[in-house]
């Protein structure tokens, strides 16, 4: 397949450089983290925006209203496109925008791969998971590949970076998971797994059943404990890491920590209620952490 012609450039935004492109998509995106990351040194920034830009196109596949034969397609067609980058020959100015860092930054093949099969998995009309062991999958590619990315990027320790990654992408997409329960349901997507749910009482698969099932705030809370062991694990190795390159990676922490905080606070009997923190939080978590210092 063409990957021009299977992800053609967006009219609004310039074809090259590619460093402009994905810095203008990024922008555009309105991550909370754009200011935060603009204060890294050149190569990181311009590396941290091409894997930003890469995760949001894949992520927007997913999410999109194609059909499921045509997010295949243009997966496959990432997929396609991320062995021609490793082949030294790409074509899509996200890709292009990456080329560098491959090479600069020791990136894996197999955590774009990973990251596009987990696109893949949200890209279904209906998500179950089954048990556990298939949600730390999609964890890890979803959450703690990104993670293994962005830790070389930094310039964490080849062993500490990819232990951070783990524990960091579990409590994360964990944390995201306890956090969009209700949202995800609305659009036929379950993320706690379905064994469990059977133990909590949950009389099928459909929302009505997972949402009234009885046990469901005990099962909310075991995973939100989880979540905290992965936090905790992951406060030890920042510890021990360079406080420069683990900077990014502890803003991140702080976020979603107060997340999770907010949720247990919050219990489990209110899903609805959104606890995510203010823009004015962010900010201050930014400022204390010496992103934007």
């Amino acid at each position: 397949m063409n990957m021009h012609q299977a992800l053609p450039l967006e009219p609004d935004l310039p074809a090259s450089p590619p460093d402009a492109y994905v810095e203008a998509l990024v922008r555009r995106a309105g991550t909370s983290f754009f200011w935060g990351m603009r204060r890294l040194e050149a190569p990181r920034r311009r590396a941290v925006f091409a894997v930003y830009a890469f995760c949001r196109d894949v992520d927007d596949i997913a999410d999109g209203n194609l059909p499921l034969d045509r997010k295949r397609e243009l997966l496959d067609a990432w997929r396609a496109e991320i062995e021609l980058l490793y082949g030294g020959a790409c074509y899509h100015p996200i890709s292009q925008a990456l080329s560098a860092p491959v090479q600069t930054f020791n990136l894996q093949k197999a955590d774009f791969l990973a990251v596009i099969d987990g696109m893949e998995m949200d890209a279904q009309p209906r998500v179950r998971i089954a048990d556990m062991d298939e949600l730390l999958l999609y964890c890890d590619r979803v959450a703690s590949a990104v993670g293994r990315l962005s830790v070389r990027i930094f310039g964490l320790g080849e062993d500490e970076g990819i232990a951070l990654a783990h524990e960091q992408g579990l409590a994360l997409q964990l944390t995201n998971i306890l956090r969009d329960i209700v949202e995800d349901a609305g659009r036929d997507r379950v993320y706690l797994p379905a064994d469990m749910l059977a133990a909590a009482g949950a009389g099928g698969d459909g929302v009505e059943d997972i949402v009234t099932a009885p046990g469901l705030p005990d099962l909310c809370e075991d995973l939100a404990a989880r979540a905290e062991k992965h936090f905790t694990a992951a406060d030890a190795i920042i510890a021990k890491a360079d406080p420069v390159a683990v900077r990014p990676a502890l803003m991140m922490m702080q976020v979603y920590r107060r997340i999770l905080e907010k949720l247990r606070k919050r219990g489990w009997a209110r899903l609805e209620q959104d606890v995510g923190p203010s823009k004015f939080e962010k900010i201050m978590i930014a400022i204390r952490y010496g992103v934007f210092g």
